[in-house]
């Protein structure tokens, strides 16, 4: 699908601030890319991936962007284990455990 329709759960795409108007006390990495906003909303209009369209946000908020997704999907993640902090549970208990005695 590549089309939606006025009341779809869309992400839209925008670029808040470009690299010239970022701030000078960014690290220098982070300076020369732009700002991106994604965000989810309900379709406003009908309109075709990569075409500008206007969002109405849970926040009942109004957002102008570039089409992305339509019916996106949550894919955020805490990241991959890290495994020196596998062990932390057990050892709380058991300076709890201590604590008691």
């Amino acid at each position: 699908m590549d089309k939606c329709q006025q009341g779809d759960w869309v992400e839209i795409h925008y670029i808040v601030l470009d690299p010239a108007s970022r701030s000078g006390d960014l690290p220098a990495e982070t300076r020369k890319v732009p700002l991106e906003c994604r965000i989810n909303g309900w379709a406003l209009s009908s309109k075709r991936i990569g075409e500008e369209i206007e969002i109405r946000t849970p926040a009942n908020r109004t957002v102008k962007g570039t089409l992305v997704r339509i019916n996106p999907g949550y894919e955020h993640t805490f990241g991959p284990a890290v495994p020196e902090l596998s062990s932390i549970g057990a050892e709380l208990r058991a300076m709890l455990r201590e604590g008691e005695s």
